[in-house]
């Protein structure tokens, strides 16, 4: 698929300005392509971020394909292998229809986010060991964290990430087979930090929840059909509750007419009711994957990993392997703690510069909320990679920052 002149050449010749970290090399086919040099040693603190289920769409590695073959064609040719399945002929050609079903979705996400990190590391020379310092994921993205920062291999990930997807699915078939109706989540936003606090106040006290961000033995008397749940706490304004959407709505009426709250909601492109105990069955799946014995002996977690990985489920980097093990099953179920993830890496890791890597910008205009930091500023910035442009200028930007005096 690549030409005489590919993409990556005419990216290198559009963003033809030097900058402090990188040289120029010339490549085989007589092309260009700044390359990443060594890191300075004072550099602002940085971490990477990998997005979850919604952001999937039709033909969303073909750029990386077209511009790096090198590199993605056998990153692709892996992921049909490992799964056994045509999966990189749905992310090319399939039907959005086909490519939302939760088994291909998560799967398919997880891919892309890591062959995007690939070429990277490999067209690039973006040592991902050296340059960043912590790496988490909202939701699915917590899979491709954890390959990011040596703590799951990729295949293993890929793996886990299918098998447990084909579970979810199937509990939410069961769900509409039980209940009748329709499963799956809605955001809800408000105007302020204040006013998502009374929001969280009220759902709570109206799905009789208590406790900061967990759902309590109150709820269990209900079956798993009948509960709605805080599925993310997403940012200052924005929370996702899952379960039926029937329900999702008297709970949204409730609020409006008792609670004083009338949060504008979007219902989201999933066609699961994730993080509710619908996915108990998901949950346990992980725990039998994760504990099993494999047959040479290894671990499927590699501890400790290169960098400090955040746990959805605690907001906190995991802190050993069984921790580990456990709060990633428990994911499955547990509310997203998104909001408080990034306020730890603001407020006390200091962390300066967020790159997002994955399909779509959700991630990125999330983190951009809460640090404020919508573009470079002095030593930091938040950035999106979802194209082969967007690579090159934000491997430029992160060189070009990379000497900014910490405070």
């Amino acid at each position: 698929m690549s030409s005489s002149f590919t993409p990556a050449m005419r990216l290198a010749s559009r963003l033809s300005r030097p900058c402090a970290q990188c040289q120029r090399v010339r490549l085989s086919d007589g092309g260009q392509r700044f390359m990443s040099t060594t890191p300075s040693t004072k550099r602002p603190k940085t971490a990477i971020f990998f997005p979850g289920q919604g952001v999937q769409r039709v033909g969303m590695a073909t750029p990386w394909l077209s511009a790096f073959p090198t590199t993605a064609r056998p990153i692709l040719e892996e992921i049909d292998s490992v799964l056994q399945l045509p999966l990189t002929r749905i992310i090319e050609s399939g039907t959005n229809a086909e490519l939302t079903l939760t088994e291909n979705a998560q799967p398919a996400i997880m891919a892309t986010s890591i062959l995007i990190l690939r070429v990277m590391e490999q067209e690039f020379g973006f040592k991902t060991s050296e340059r960043v310092d912590i790496t988490l994921g909202h939701s699915l993205g917590e899979f491709a964290a954890l390959v990011a920062g040596g703590y799951l291999g990729f295949q293993d990930a890929l793996r886990l990430v299918r098998k447990r997807a084909v579970v979810m699915s199937e509990c939410s078939r069961a769900a509409v087979e039980q209940e009748g109706g329709e499963f799956g989540m809605i955001a809800l936003v408000c105007e302020s930090e204040t006013h998502l606090k009374a929001l969280i106040a009220g759902t709570r006290e109206f799905l009789d929840l208590s406790g900061d961000g967990s759902k309590s033995d109150s709820a269990e008397d209900l079956p798993a059909v009948q509960q709605v749940m805080i599925a993310n706490i997403n940012s200052k304004n924005q929370i996702v509750l899952s379960g039926s959407i029937e329900r999702i709505n008297t709970l949204l009426t409730n609020l409006r007419q008792f609670g004083g709250h009338d949060p504008r909601h979007v219902r989201l492109k999933s066609d699961s009711p994730f993080h509710s105990n619908l996915m108990k069955p998901a949950q346990e799946l992980m725990k039998d994957l994760l504990y099993e014995e494999r047959e040479d002996g290894s671990d499927i977690i590699t501890w400790p990993g290169v960098m400090p990985c955040i746990s959805n489920v605690s907001g906190r980097p995991f802190q050993n392997r069984g921790q580990l093990k456990d709060l990633l099953a428990r994911s499955c179920v547990e509310t997203v703690q998104w909001w408080r993830s990034v306020k730890y890496l603001h407020e006390e890791e200091k962390v300066k510069r967020y790159v997002g890597i994955g399909p779509g910008k959700v991630g990125r205009n999330l983190v951009g909320k809460e640090v404020g930091m919508k573009g470079a500023v002095k030593g930091g910035g938040v950035w999106g990679i979802t194209s082969p442009k967007e690579m090159e200028e934000v491997v430029r930007a992160l060189d070009d920052t990379e000497q900014a005096d910490e405070d």
